[in-house]
């Protein structure tokens, strides 16, 4: 692989599935951000909601490096990558279709931080309708025991137990120091995730699925994120499965799970057309 490309699947839905659900317009293309150290296999299962809907999905995961190194030490990697992820749409030619994100976890949320920046900031892409997203398990902020939670799961059960604890308290350490102790100081030089996306939000609905069970993100975060996007007008919803544990709502309720994604989708889609009818037929009032 060459080293300016990135590592993404995509999959276009076939022309009987995409005119069932679509009937004639453009089907919707999702792009799911996975969670850090997750595998495609893992984000297939994911996207087959939405392939069996007649959307054209993508699929990427960040590199771990850039989610628990490069953005530790506020190097924005992330957002070269973000730009190649745009960059997508115009080389498959969907940059015209409603675009909606699914995001997982931190990992996602960093990643997709930096694509709705480059949205806000980068006018080329004004034409680009994002008409929603779903936040699966995310944003939390400033969690050293989540982080190290999260960082402990990815490096897996089969890594030498020594070289397990200095990466987990170097990590630590680093986080601590960086996140909390200097936090004051290094707000201003690299805001994280969770405090950019609550000043700057992006505008599009939005959809948040948690769980108060959760051992890597508190509940507390994302309820606090809902809340501030409530109190600037950005539309949002959210629930909490109460009982499920990080990134695991869709494995312990699959049903429910895929019809609160379809849902929100559909009704994203309906209100994207609706937006554009009034825009070709205003309505003059007397």
């Amino acid at each position: 692989m060459a080293e300016n490309e990135i590592d993404y699947n995509i999959v276009f839905p076939d022309a009987v599935t995409s005119e069932t659900h679509w009937r004639g317009t453009k089907e919707p293309v999702v792009i799911l951000l996975g969670w850090a150290g997750s595998k495609d296999k893992h984000l297939s299962k994911y996207s087959s909601i939405y392939n069996e809907q007649g959307c054209v999905t993508i699929r990427y995961t960040a590199p771990l490096k850039t989610v628990f190194i490069s953005e530790t030490f506020g190097y924005k990697e992330l957002s070269s990558i973000a730009l190649k992820l745009v960059e997508l749409l115009y080389d498959y030619e969907v940059e015209n279709s409603p675009i909606f994100f699914h995001i997982f976890s931190n990992g996602g949320f960093m990643l997709y931080r930096y694509i709705v920046e480059l949205l806000q900031s980068d006018k080329q892409f004004n034409s680009l309708h994002v008409i929603g997203a779903v936040v699966d398990s995310a944003p939390g902020s400033g969690n050293v025991r989540g982080a190290l939670r999260a960082l402990t799961t990815v490096l897996g059960p089969n890594i030498n137990w020594v070289l397990r604890f200095i990466l987990l308290a170097l990590f630590a350490v680093t986080v601590f120091l960086l996140r909390v102790v200097m936090y004051p100081v290094t707000k201003y030089i690299h805001k994280n995730h969770y405090d950019t996306l609550r000043e700057k939000p992006a505008t599009w609905p939005q959809l948040y699925l948690y769980s108060r069970a959760d051992q890597v993100i508190r509940y507390m975060d994302i309820e606090l994120m809902v809340e501030t996007l409530k109190q600037k007008g950005v539309p949002v919803d959210s629930f909490d499965f109460e009982s499920t544990s990080h990134v695991s709502h869709f494995r312990d309720f699959p049903e429910q799970y895929t019809q609160r994604c379809r849902s929100f989708l559909v009704a994203c889609v309906k209100d994207l057309h609706g937006t554009e009818t009034k825009k070709r037929h205003p309505v003059h009032k007397l």
